[in-house]
């Protein structure tokens, strides 16, 4: 029997379990946080933009009827996205944080329509539809035990499934096919709201600082449940939004 104890080494790792443990005290929780406030943000920016540019006939007139500026602005989106996804390890978190800002206002402006198809009592409703959705499935993503990276390689699948049937569904024009495609698109954006919230959460807790490095991360991660709620709550929207007549 060994009965030689070797302090020093039972002292470090007394140490590195401290650290361990203030860490997921402490820097986690905050990381966590600048999540959903980064996301918060983006939301309120998108909303006020909407709602500001509905409000503003002049600017709808100069969107709405200029097809190549509407376009225009929808693949300046989608190019943002691509560059703060594919460059976020080349930028700074200030560069960063200014073109997810932007991206924000942009799809503010391309989201303004909402004010003008629906209702103002069911924009508000399936707002607060969408939230608490939103809410149990982040939940739920957060505390599961379960792995739901599997799930997730058959919601973007699905996702892709999905943006192919919307591109076929505006050359039909069949009515059936566009409300098959709303629910689908629900299930799909609440499961990767579940699935993203536990990808976000295994990223950060692997974090071994609050450095930039983590804070680009938990960037990205407000990204993904942005665009998880926006899709989710425009999907909503077009099964529960009552129209202007």
């Amino acid at each position: 029997m060994n009965n030689n104890f070797d302090l020093e080494r039972f002292q470090q790792e007394v140490i590195n379990g401290s650290e361990q443990s203030r860490w997921a005290s402490t820097v986690f929780p905050a990381l966590m946080r600048k999540v959903y406030i980064w996301m918060a943000l983006a939301l309120s920016i998108t909303g006020l933009t909407a709602y500001g540019v509905a409000n503003s006939p002049a600017i709808l007139s100069m969107i709405y009827t200029n097809r190549l500026l509407f376009f225009g602005l929808l693949i300046a989106e989608v190019a943002l996205v691509w560059i703060v996804s594919a460059s976020i390890n080349k930028l700074s978190l200030t560069t960063a944080t200014l073109l997810y800002v932007l991206y924000s206002v942009l799809n503010g402006v391309t989201l303004a329509f909402i004010f003008l198809v629906y209702t103002a009592e069911s924009i508000t409703s399936t707002f607060f539809i969408t939230a608490g959705t939103f809410a149990a499935m982040a939940a739920v993503g957060y505390f599961t035990k379960s792995d739901l990276s599997s799930i997730g390689k058959y919601l973007f699948m699905a996702l892709i499934g999905l943006i192919i049937a919307t591109i076929v569904s505006l050359f039909l024009h069949s009515s059936m096919l566009n409300m098959i495609i709303s629910y689908v698109g629900v299930l799909i954006f609440v499961g990767l709201t579940a699935y993203d919230t536990q990808k976000i959460k295994k990223m950060l807790m692997a974090a071994d600082s609050m450095d930039e490095g983590a804070q680009k991360i938990a960037l990205m991660g407000a990204l993904s449940l942005y665009l998880d709620f926006i899709n989710l709550f425009l999907y909503l929207l077009r099964i529960l939004g009552n129209n202007r007549n």
